[in-house]
């Protein structure tokens, strides 16, 4: 596999995001082991599907404040507490945004407690084992329950906590990194299955979201709906599935990942993922995966196990100012390829190590985060045509996407 070299300052400026103020990277901190949480209780798919923010030709918006300061995100899932985590503790958010919402659902003759007593029958606490817990979201009647990949991730075994106090025992059947979603089985049927919306809401919409935060079951927050189609710069380079989510002002804490987050009209609009907490000088900043995502990617999953992603064969990164200085290269726009795999779709459309990627099937690429976005509009077989800069030269390629690998 052909690999760029660069100097080690270089590399580590990518991987932990530096300590320039300027650089658009954001430090992940995966919470896939059990560990004391630190975040105060306050705070590839691809295919044809109907996934309205899954659009081509649209120009990815960047947030003014990844731009200026680097900040840290956190996945919402897998916390950990020294007492027994899922009792049946109610609770809602009295967050200034979420009273706001709170009145704004009242003058628009929505109530948000039917709201929450229509959909918490279909949210699970799903607990880990050592102490970990997540979320979860009943995705059919006959006990299959929809989460979050890295909430299950390094177990085969889980048991389930529904909202009636019962718990059964479960077993994660499917997952799939690219997206970050999995789909866990119980031996219970007749269960209360959520509906799911498939368009996008709009921003400023209301948002509630449910969970079980820190262990607290059936806990409700609520908020608005604050952008759409949002990506975390920085975190291509630890995960794939942060980027093309949706962001509200609902609170999201450790413990909520796969939960869900509604509509006024009680519909899943997404399932929860993560978070940038206050400490990083964030208020209210919580991310979710799409719904039109979540049921293509179940449905696929559902079907054989399995996600079709659509696969270029390399290895992206951002362009750092150091990196760029010591390539010669204008100014840090666009996905730096840092590998190519051999023989894959990549090298046969004779993409090297060094160039820059600077648009993929018209879609303007900025940061390895939009590149990933853009794959995903994609299905394996598709042939797009991918604009790079070669040193001073600038060239466009074709390449035949493959079905992403098993091993990948």
């Amino acid at each position: 596999m052909p690999i760029l070299r660069l100097g080690l300052d270089a590399i580590t400026t990518t991987a932990l995001a530096g300590d320039s103020a300027k650089e658009t990277l954001m430090r992940l901190h995966f919470q896939t082991k059990p560990q004391r949480a630190v975040v105060p209780a306050s705070s590839g798919g691809s295919g044809p599907g109907s996934a309205t923010q899954r659009s081509r030709g649209r120009k990815r918006r960047r947030t003014g404040a990844a731009a200026a300061v680097a900040a840290v995100v956190l996945l919402a899932g897998c916390t950990a507490t020294d007492q027994e985590p899922g009792t049946q503790t109610e609770g809602a958010a009295s967050s200034p945004a979420a009273e706001q919402a709170l009145e704004q659902g009242s003058n628009e003759g929505v109530s948000i407690p039917d709201i929450v007593a229509g959909v918490e029958p279909s949210v699970v606490t799903i607990f880990t084992g050592r102490g970990g817990l997540g979320s979860g979201v009943i995705y059919s009647a006959d006990g299959l329950i929809l989460t979050n990949e890295h909430v299950v991730r390094g177990v085969d075994e889980v048991e389930v906590g529904f909202a009636d106090g019962k718990r059964e025992a479960g077993t994660v059947v499917a997952e799939d990194p690219v997206t970050d979603l999995a789909l866990v089985q119980v031996e219970r049927t007749g269960l209360p299955a959520a509906e799911f919306e498939p368009s996008l809401p709009r921003v400023g919409e209301l948002a509630v979201v449910i969970g079980s935060p820190l262990g607290f079951a059936n806990t409700a927050t609520a908020g608005i709906i604050s952008g759409l189609h949002r990506e975390i710069p920085g975190s291509a380079s630890n995960s794939q599935s942060l980027v093309d989510l949706i962001q509200t002002d609902a609170p999201i804490s450790p413990g909520n990942s796969g939960g869900a987050v509604v509509n006024s009209e009680g519909k899943v609009i997404g399932i929860s993922e993560a978070y940038i907490p206050p400490q990083a000088g964030a208020v209210a900043l919580g991310f979710a995966i799409p719904a039109a995502i979540a049921m293509e990617v179940a449905e696929q999953l559902r079907e054989d196990g399995s996600a079709e992603h659509a696969f270029m064969g390399l290895g992206p990164a951002a362009i750092t100012p150091q990196i760029a200085e010591q390539l010669g290269l204008p100014d840090t726009q666009g996905a730096l390829v840092l590998s190519v795999v051999d023989g894959g779709p990549a090298a046969e459309a004779g993409l090297e190590p060094g160039d820059v990627i600077v648009g993929l099937g018209g879609e303007e690429i900025q940061t390895p985060e939009d590149l990933l976005a853009a794959l995903r509009a994609h299905a394996p077989g598709d042939k797009v045509e991918v604009e790079i800069s070669r040193g001073s030269e600038a060239s466009q390629l074709t390449v035949t996407l493959a079905d992403r690998p098993s091993a990948e």
